[in-house]
């Protein structure tokens, strides 16, 4: 499975310099491609509500948050999106895809893996970042 240059430029963008919360990738052509990015003003429920209900994807999100000791901090999620109601193909797809994509954006911190949108809400992300 081959990874789009453009896909690691934008993630080195949104590690560095913050130009985006977050980016959606898609496998296309036997590639793994930029899908959608949200701008740096972007919430998690935009976020959230841009995943297909139906389609696997990968996704990064650079959450901020506040820790206990009111520090404000950041950590960049990887996160495999893989919908119960999508193909079993696409599914087996993404899943032995996944490693090899992941490796290639050096800097994720922690990675979720969701099937509902229910394993992927706010307080899981917030959680699994403190």
């Amino acid at each position: 499975m081959a990874v789009d240059d453009e896909c690691k430029l934008k993630f080195l963008e949104l590690k560095a310099r913050r130009s985006y919360r977050y980016i959606i990738f898609k496998i296309q052509e036997q590639q793994v491609v930029v899908d959608k990015v949200g701008n740096p003003a972007s919430t998690y429920e935009e976020f959230n509500a841009s995943l297909p209900a139906n389609e696997c994807r990968y996704a990064v999100f650079d959450f901020d948050f506040t820790t206990d000791e009111n520090v404000q901090k950041s950590k960049i999620f990887f996160i495999a999106w893989a919908p119960d109601t999508s193909r079993v193909r696409s599914k087996m797809v993404y899943a032995s895809s996944k490693d090899r994509f992941k490796r290639e954006l050096d800097g994720i911190q922690v990675e979720l893996q969701a099937t509902d949108p229910s394993e992927m809400s706010f307080d899981i992300i917030k959680a699994r970042a403190i």
